[in-house]
């Protein structure tokens, strides 16, 4: 029984290390052994449609508008078209006012609220041309975050470009942010980026996808891209500014249906896991995605494997930062402590939560099928 106890918090150990330490090791051993430099060019400029799905965001659609159409890109190559999810607060009219006053607005109506896959989809029928942006209404954008965004795109190879959403602050989500901006820019120095930033990405109209209710359309984005054989990158010097979201149970929420849309987006890409079909894609895949969610099952072998063998010298004194952890993180979501260490573990505490119920939900059948914006 020790021996098996053993074997299952190692294996447990190993897991989570490959998931969140490993695969950032192999990633940087393997972009410097093969990378796959990307042709950015910054002229000439493409024509480009901005495709802004909106739900009830009377509170910040007007700044967004503004500060859109204010970013440095030639007016004469920019339209904006915002796509109002059947919004019930006014958005619509803060919209049609802007539009009265700046041609490149316009505002696209579904009179009934279908969700954020077929709000892209309206957009994307409309648009006009050959770049389509994709924007979520609570970013932020540099001034040059477009002209930046579309130089990637003077290679042939490349389908869909990322830019960077930066978290402001030192929280754990926004720790967690720039070590997932690392892992993106090493797998797409080496061939493609595994997800785009939902708030912030760009494709080639003709390749955009189907958009389904349902399944994450940054993440669809990226796997239709690459079973095209085309290449999804990001670029780190288009770079748009968020907050974080506000407080663990909105994160818990808002990570939970993120990760239900991934879970089907990636179901019904499965033939990419395939090394004979998705090559290092795949990968990329099983490391960056499968890995990851099944962290929360590492963990489960590590707190048994570790409590079995508590008569153990070596592994009494593992349990100690071992709880330790725990507690701190406990403590951080319950606001009893704000300690950096503690708003960390309890992050990823957090983050852990939301894989196994999503896994659970997803199990049983649970879809995401209505679109609720994150609130930053």
């Amino acid at each position: 029984m020790t021996i098996q106890m053993a074997i299952l918090f190692w294996a447990g150990l190993a897991g989570a290390w490959y998931a969140y330490a490993g695969y950032a090791l192999l990633l940087l051993a393997w972009r410097r052994v093969a990378p796959a430099p990307v042709h950015r060019a910054e002229a000439p400029l493409p024509t480009l449609s901005i495709v802004l799905p909106v739900y009830n965001e009377v509170a910040q659609i007007g700044e967004r508008l503004a500060r859109f159409t204010a970013l440095d890109y030639p007016p004469d190559r920019l339209e904006v078209l915002i796509v109002s999810d059947g919004s019930t607060d006014g958005s619509d009219e803060v919209v049609r006012d802007a539009a009265a006053r700046d041609a490149r607005i316009r505002l696209v109506r579904c009179e009934e609220r279908r969700g954020k896959g077929n709000a892209l989809n309206v957009g994307i029928a409309q648009v006009r041309h050959e770049i389509v942006v994709f924007l979520d209404a609570g970013i932020d954008l540099e001034p040059d975050a477009l002209r930046q965004l579309v130089r990637a795109f003077a290679d042939p190879r490349v389908a869909c470009v990322s830019g960077e959403d930066r978290i402001r602050g030192l929280s754990g989500e926004g720790l967690y942010g720039r070590y997932e901006m690392f892992l993106r820019r090493c797998e797409s120095d080496i061939h493609s980026l595994i997800g785009a930033s939902g708030s912030f990405y760009a494709m080639r109209r003709s390749t955009c996808p189907t958009f389904p209710e349902g399944l994450a359309p940054d993440f669809l984005s990226v796997l239709h891209t690459v079973r095209q054989g085309l290449r999804a990158v990001d670029e780190p010097a288009a770079v748009g500014w968020m907050g974080a979201v506000r407080g663990h149970r909105e994160e818990f929420g808002r990570k939970v249906r993120t990760l239900i849309r991934g879970m089907t987006a990636l179901w019904a890409y499965r033939e990419l896991l395939n090394p004979a079909v998705g090559g290092a894609f795949s990968v990329f895949l099983w490391s960056h995605k499968v890995m990851r969610w099944l962290v929360p099952c590492f963990l489960l072998m590590m707190a048994v494997g570790n409590a079995a063998l508590l008569g153990e010298p070596m592994y009494a004194l593992i349990a100690v930062p071992h709880a330790l952890f725990y507690l701190l993180g406990g403590l951080a979501l319950a606001g009893v402590t704000t300690d950096p260490f503690g708003r960390i573990a309890a992050y990823f505490i957090n983050v852990n939560a939301a894989i196994a119920v999503a896994w659970w939900r997803f199990l049983r059948g649970v879809r995401q099928e209505v679109w609720t914006p994150s609130r930053r």
